[in-house]
């Protein structure tokens, strides 16, 4: 009997293809669930599929679906059947959530209650599920660890990944499926969204035009390479979450529990200035950048910094891809990306 699959939800997108990619690459069966929504150019995430068509051929089964369908999500677990799942699907974007809160109302809280919904009735062994840095919100604390309150948002984006935690913790307790969170910090590479700043800055400095650079430049992010997220995910997918034998419900540790759910934060530790970033970004597409300098947007925060000890305990993480090299990477991608055709 063949084992069960992995199902990735948004396998599609930036974090599920790679994820996808490298769960076939050693032998996997993958069932892949996206809904190809129009959030940016779905031309990029057809060129995705494509890429993991070629590494899995019949050992990946693409399936088209929302995950706010409950009734279509609900018969695609009872078919496939899954021993895993990295439920990678979001409404993603801190600045449209401003615009379109309802859109992660619907993707963010019900598409991930029916994903939960789904693991409990087909007794998946474990759920891994992306949460983000944006939990943090207006702390200001650095680096961020887990330990700390995550109870002041600064977006509806942000609202929403801690929501998730939650909810997935409320499972856990009462229905003892393992569920493992991962905290994403500013996750970078080729194959990115058009919507974040790698992507952007690229697509203006190869046409001339100014980059948008917000808070007068005074940025700090943890950016944090696709490869060394990919590593992290599938580590933690092999490692089920457990109950924290020491956990101690009268001073609650945020980050375990009593029941099989863990938190962790995933990024690389070396924040860098976003100045720096651009400089970097200039040197490897061999452009200089014009800024148009801009203030803070609402809902951003002026730095992230992770602390990662804890995933380095749990399952050894080390991330190991500097920005230098990172950025080398990502853009010698997207110049092959925007040669070929108009960028997203």
């Amino acid at each position: 009997m063949e084992p069960r699959p992995i199902l990735v939800t948004g396998v599609a997108g930036f974090i599920g293809a790679a994820v996808a990619q490298a769960l076939l690459a050693r032998g996997e069966t993958v069932v892949g669930l996206d809904n190809l929504n129009p959030y940016y150019d779905p031309a990029l995430k057809r060129a995705r599929l494509a890429l993991i068509e070629g590494v899995g051929g019949q050992r990946f089964d693409f399936e088209a679906l929302d995950l706010v369908d409950g009734e279509a999500l609900a018969a695609l677990f009872a078919r496939a059947r899954p021993r895993a799942v990295v439920h990678l699907a979001a409404q993603p974007g801190v600045r449209h959530s401003l615009e379109n809160p309802g859109a992660y109302i619907q993707s963010n809280l019900v598409g991930f209650g029916h994903v939960l919904e789904g693991c409990r009735r087909q007794a998946v062994g474990h759920l891994v599920y992306a949460s983000s840095s944006s939990v943090y919100g207006g702390n200001r604390t650095l680096p961020f660890g887990e330990e700390q309150p995550v109870d002041h948002p600064v977006s509806l984006y942000g609202a929403t990944k801690k929501a998730n935690e939650l909810m997935a913790h409320a499972y856990s307790h009462l229905y003892g499926t393992p569920a493992t969170g991962l905290r994403l910090f500013t996750v970078y590479g080729p194959w990115g969204r058009p919507d974040m700043a790698p992507m952007l800055f690229a697509r203006a400095m190869l046409a001339g035009e100014p980059i948008r650079v917000f808070n007068q430049g005074a940025m700090r992010r943890d950016f944090t390479y696709v490869d060394d997220i990919v590593d992290g995910v599938i580590r933690c997918l092999d490692k089920p979450a457990t109950p924290d034998p020491d956990f101690d419900p009268l001073v609650p540790d945020p980050a375990t529990a009593a029941a099989p759910h863990r938190l962790f934060n995933i990024g690389n530790a070396q924040p860098v200035e976003l100045l720096r970033f651009i400089e970097l970004l200039e040197q490897a597409l061999g452009v200089h950048a014009v800024k148009d300098f801009q203030p803070l947007q609402s809902g951003d925060v002026v730095a992230t910094a992770a602390d990662s000890s804890r995933l380095a305990a749990w399952i050894g993480y080390s991330p190991g891809t500097p920005i230098e090299v990172g950025v080398e990477h990502f853009a010698a991608w997207y110049t092959r990306w925007a040669s070929a055709a108009p960028a997203p």
